[in-house]
């Protein structure tokens, strides 16, 4: 449960806010953001998904200013770290509500990539979801005031 004042609590973002999700997969889009967009890449994502019939990879994704990195969690070994500047956009999908996916450009290929996570409830997904947008905010913030200086 999120407390009210949940969205004025910068102390622990600065660390980083964690989230233990599935990952249900990646897939390539046109667009850097856009409703539609998204909901298309997360409805091939699932279907995929629904398909495969595998266990999904159980990951701590961790929301800071810096980003969002993945871990496994169980071997703890670090997935991925993406640069908050390289994620162009973020999600709860409409229909699959406990879905979060976002959108960032490949380090190797410069793609654009929706990747796309399974939530335990709804309001897990819409909380990783604003704790993206309050991520993007202070990463702008705290750009601003080291560049008011010069």
């Amino acid at each position: 449960e999120l407390p009210e004042s949940w969205a004025d609590m910068q102390e622990p973002l600065l660390e980083g806010m964690c989230f233990t999700l599935k990952y249900l997969g990646m897939t390539l889009v046109e667009k850097p953001k856009g409703e539609d967009m998204a909901a298309a890449a997360i409805r091939r994502i699932v279907a995929t998904a629904q398909v495969g019939a595998r266990k999904f990879q159980k990951v701590i994704l961790t929301v800071s200013p810096r980003g969002i990195s993945l871990q496994d969690a169980d071997t703890k070994e670090m997935v991925e770290n993406i640069s908050i500047y390289r994620i162009s956009y973020c999600t709860t999908d409409k229909l699959q509500n406990k879905v979060f996916a976002y959108v960032a450009q490949s380090q190797e290929s410069g793609a654009l990539e929706c990747h796309a996570f399974l939530s335990p409830k709804k309001k897990i997904a819409q909380a990783v979801t604003l704790t993206v947008a309050q991520a993007f905010q202070m990463a702008l913030d705290l750009w601003e005031a080291a560049h008011a200086g010069r």
